[in-house]
């Protein structure tokens, strides 16, 4: 296990409160990490970060991430949340990288919104 996966299990997986997550390269879109079952294509990558080009629309027209309609409820230069029923995803955008992460209906929001935050503020203090 890399050093990534490892933190990447650590901070999210762990808390019993993110279903599936991953740490992709915004360089290159490559994924660095990802929790068991999650596939992301390249272009799926670029659709979620072209999200952060624009919020207002982001907003309004809402994500579609894992054929599933995502309503938007927040929406930065840094951090877009989307809740499809009882369903949530999580992206925090650093400098260098996109964290991904959802979340299902016997789990915290709050808990996984605060992990993902967490963890991109610490890749955020590393310059990553």
């Amino acid at each position: 296990m890399n050093q990534l996966q490892s933190l990447l299990h650590d901070a999210l997986i762990s808390t019993d409160n993110v279903q599936q997550c991953a740490i992709i390269r915004r360089k290159d879109l490559s994924v660095r990490a990802c929790s068991v079952g999650l596939h992301l294509y390249q272009d799926q990558v670029q659709l979620l970060l072209d999200l952060f080009r624009n919020p207002p629309q982001t907003r309004e027209e809402g994500i579609y991430f894992d054929d599933r309609q995502y309503k938007c409820v927040r929406a930065d230069k840094n951090s877009i949340y989307g809740k499809c029923n009882d369903r949530g995803l999580v992206l925090v955008r650093t400098v260098t990288l996109l964290l991904v992460a959802t979340y299902t209906e016997s789990m915290y929001p709050s808990v996984c919104v605060e992990a993902v935050e967490k963890l991109a503020d610490y890749f955020k203090e590393k310059g990553k």
